[in-house]
């Protein structure tokens, strides 16, 4: 029997989380809380339903559901996604603590958040990145900013800290909501824009001062589902993660559905790719059992 990991306990998560649970696969399913589903008001084109329904209402039901089959839901936020390849399998990291799992399904959703910073795409790729243990190599012994200000900004910190010459956080005038490591500066003071020519330069802050640099990594808010893909080398095209018709990624074992595969922000979409997804979980770990044992 194999371990999944299911990122998100959205409608996507849930019903992959259902599949690999009645298949005897051991099911932890890490959740932030209420997602985009929880905040709906009323749902009328849902199939099941004669009446409308409230958001929170069917996410509360479907958790429920999941929970009467063994699955596990931990409150926990998920900063890191890691593949061991001598292992064959992943190490999953979250503010708590990490988490063996055989299989891993993403499911958090699509970000709907973008800093707000001025020509901030314009510089993607010449000195802006949103992933640390991606492009953290190009940054060495230069001067470094994580813009952001809660634990997914201090793990890419952390990611950044033995390569670059120096890491700050800058935080755009909001206070600092996690624990801030040794060796990792800290700038609370509000950006009024970003310095640069052909690549970025550094901050500008609305107090007229300025703070030089070579790089600027975007950790705003929560990892959603493409930045832990583009962490662990799935392919990912803009903001969607890219999957083929078995909801698989790129990794062995990786698999992600819902909004953050593009397409339709819909439920029932986000419900099929999730039944997808934990069906053909299930199948590659039944196949590579078979194989291991001959």
């Amino acid at each position: 029997m194999g371990k999944v990991v299911v990122i998100g306990s959205g409608p996507a998560g849930v019903s992959a989380a259902l599949y690999t649970a009645r298949a005897r696969m051991e099911t932890v399913v890490f959740t932030m809380g209420p997602g985009a589903l929880g905040k709906a008001h009323e749902i009328e084109n849902y199939y099941g339903f004669a009446e409308a329904v409230s958001g929170q209402e069917l996410e509360q039901a479907g958790i429920r559901g999941a929970e009467r089959l063994g699955v596990s839901f931990l409150e926990e936020e998920v900063v890191g996604v890691y593949y061991l390849w001598e292992e064959e399998a992943f190490q999953v990291k979250t503010t708590k603590g990490s988490h063996r799992a055989d299989c891993v399904i993403l499911a958090t959703g699509t970000s709907r958040l973008d800093p707000p910073l001025p020509d901030l795409e314009t510089l993607v790729g010449k000195g802006v990145s949103y992933c640390a243990v991606c492009d953290g190599f190009f940054y060495r012994k230069k001067d470094v900013l994580v813009y952001g200000n809660g634990d997914y900004a201090v793990h890419e910190a952390l990611e950044l800290k033995n390569l670059a010459k120096t890491v700050t956080i800058v935080t755009d005038g909001q206070p600092m909501r996690a624990d801030v490591s040794e060796g990792i500066r800290v700038d609370t003071r509000k950006i009024a824009g970003l310095i640069a020519t052909e690549s970025f330069e550094g901050v500008r802050f609305e107090d007229g001062t300025t703070l030089e640099a070579q790089g600027l990594f975007i950790a705003y808010g929560i990892a959603g589902s493409a930045a832990l893909a583009k962490k662990i080398g799935a392919v990912t095209e803009g903001n969607s993660i890219v999957v083929d018709e078995g909801m698989a990624t790129n990794v062995p074992g990786l698999y992600a559905a819902g909004d953050c595969t593009g397409g339709m922000l819909q439920i029932a979409k986000a419900v099929y790719e999730g039944a997808k997804a934990g069906t053909e979980a299930v199948r590659f770990l039944r196949g590579r059992e078979k194989m291991q044992h001959g």
